[in-house]
């Protein structure tokens, strides 16, 4: 047994988890500060032909979060269609607000040893499920910033993320 491996205990797996989800959680009140910055009226703004709408990046981020969480409480995580995106941003968020500390409490409720189990990503490696937490909170943060691209030419004014903003400037 390597060195990392023998590091690996329950307690660190706890601990880790719980330092992960907080993060989540933390990211999660900027990432809905950002989906709300979208204007109904610039939701259907896309930067490129290729490039998802302002709606549609803010529907991957909000089911994503959700689901990717949800596909670790399951230990399965497998490639499925996602759900089609809801018509307006303020349903985007409810259906965040509803589903995303549920998801967050089953993978909160995982047990260490359950945490250490490999599982395969996709089909294409395979690592202990905890270390996949990661990568949830790292996807959202991408497409967030990708989002909060699109905020100011859809129309709407960009949030202070980890700072101010020129929308959001400090109040002193």
């Amino acid at each position: 047994m390597s060195a990392a491996q023998s590091a690996v205990t329950p307690d660190f797996i706890f601990a880790y988890r719980e330092l992960i989800l907080s993060t989540i959680v933390a990211e999660s009140k900027t990432t809905r500060k950002v989906i709300a910055a979208v204007p109904e009226a610039g939701k259907e703004y896309r930067p490129d032909p290729l490039s998802r709408t302002a709606r549609e990046l803010a529907w991957h981020i909000a089911y994503d979060d959700v689901t990717f969480l949800n596909k670790i409480a399951d230990m399965k995580i497998e490639q499925t269609p996602a759900d089609p995106a809801p018509a307006t941003i303020a349903e985007i968020l409810r259906w965040y607000d509803e589903n995303f500390p549920r998801a967050l409490q089953r993978v909160r409720d995982l047990t260490p040893q359950q945490l250490l189990t490999p599982v395969p990503f996709f089909g294409f490696m395979t690592e202990p499920l905890f270390q996949y937490l990661i990568l949830v909170n790292n996807h959202s943060i991408h497409h967030r910033g990708q989002l909060a691209a699109y905020i100011r030419p859809a129309g709407g004014k960009v949030p202070g993320i980890y700072g101010p903003s020129a929308d959001e400037p400090i109040q002193g």
